[in-house]
């Protein structure tokens, strides 16, 4: 794989990881959300998939962002009667969002946008190295 590749290939993984890094800001600011009408559902944790592509051009593959998906799960009840939100039951319902695993997620997503980062950097040194020498 040369130089140039690598660096796409680094560069793909940037966009990835960035987009992810988003998608969980998305969720941890919303993490206490609750539903706009009574008895609503709240706000609904997301989810950034991962696809691999064959890039003919490069000869090797990358990855894409796939779709953002919506998390499947329960929403925790709590009674609030004087809750605007609150069902005619009482209860609340709260985001599927657990601020634990989105910070456990973004600090994956930090160092995995980090390692593309460092990919980079070791491509533009050793081009920057090779043209020093040829200059000699």
């Amino acid at each position: 794989m040369d130089l140039n590749t690598a660096m796409q290939l680094a560069a793909g993984g940037l966009s990835a990881q960035g987009t992810r890094l988003k998608v969980i800001a998305e969720n941890l600011a919303n993490a206490d959300s609750t539903a706009q009408t009574p008895g609503g559902d709240p706000y609904r944790r997301k989810v950034v998939s991962f696809r691999a592509v064959l890039d003919r051009s490069l000869g090797a593959t990358g990855v894409k962002v796939g779709p953002v998906l919506q998390a499947q799960g329960a929403f925790e009840r709590r009674f609030d009667p004087a809750n605007p939100a609150a069902g005619a039951d009482g209860y609340v319902l709260l985001p599927n969002v657990n601020p634990l695993i989105e910070i456990t997620d973004m600090r994956e997503a930090q160092q995995s946008y980090q390692a593309n980062l460092n990919v980079i950097d070791a491509a533009k040194q050793m081009i920057s190295h090779t043209l020093d020498l040829m200059r000699s």
